[in-house]
């Protein structure tokens, strides 16, 4: 099985269109129908999620995705969590409950928000095991190891986390990251960064923000994520550097 990192999802908060039908500046296109963040990774026989949107289920069965061993959280926000309850059937599946991990704040708000995830309650049993993490963890699964770097990204208000594995870094939602981190993000193949908008915004990367920021770190290639409806794909794509591409849902690479 070949080792595959695949983005499920690249929109932002309300992908697009809306449910109102609202494109904003999209043309009619593939590549523009986003559903929210999230993405999964692929080592041998292990399967890692990182989120569960709103659209976890679409997701999973576009890509053909079906087996799950863990999910790692970057933040407690609903575009990123609300699809953990559709993730029961890999409880029943693997006949045990599906590993978490997340910060100390993380974890405390998805045991806030979903309660009936954790603990038993009118006769249904609690379907994750919540995890907290540091700065290293790593994940196994017969005899493959995925080993991951945590470290805090600033989204606004909250701190997010922000993660490195097998040289690719994930970092989906951003408004600046700390320069005590940036050691995490040396001689990456892949950066993958959180791109709202053209205009700035208090809670993300805009489109100059996000380019300074690649431009910073230089990995050999990047991708665009969390993409609002003012960010066209192909014109996106046109402005921007030939190792610098917007995302789309099901956008995969091999590593």
């Amino acid at each position: 099985m070949k080792n595959k990192f695949t983005i499920l999802g690249c929109g932002s908060s309300l992908g697009s269109p809306w449910i109102t039908n609202y494109k904003g500046n999209l043309r009619e296109n593939s590549k523009n129908i986003r559903s929210r963040c999230c993405a999964h990774i692929q080592k041998g026989n292990l399967s890692v999620l990182i989120d569960s949107s709103p659209d976890i289920k679409y997701q999973f069965l576009k890509n053909k995705i079906r087996n799950l061993d863990s999910i790692i959280y970057t933040h407690e926000h609903a575009d990123q969590t609300a699809g953990i309850f559709e993730m029961r059937p890999f409880y029943w599946k693997n006949k045990s409950r599906i590993p978490i991990y997340g910060s100390s704040s993380t974890i405390k708000a998805l045991k806030n928000s979903y309660r009936f995830c954790f603990v038993e309650k009118h006769g249904y049993k609690p379907i994750m095991r919540a995890k907290v993490i540091e700065k290293n963890f790593s994940i196994k699964k017969d005899n493959t190891k995925l080993s991951i770097k945590a470290f805090d990204v600033n989204h606004g208000l909250i701190k997010a986390t922000g993660f490195v594995m097998e040289k690719i870094a994930y970092i989906s939602d951003c408004s600046h990251v700390p320069k005590r981190n940036l050691v995490n993000l040396i001689n990456l193949n892949y950066l993958i960064i959180d791109c709202l908008k053209i205009e700035k915004h208090p809670s993300h990367f805009n489109l100059e923000a996000a380019l300074n920021f690649i431009n910073l770190i230089k990995p050999k290639k990047a991708i665009l994520t969390n993409l609002h409806t003012d960010l066209d794909y192909f014109k996106l794509k046109k402005k921007l550097p030939k190792n610098i591409i917007p995302a789309y849902d099901g956008l995969s690479f091999n590593f």
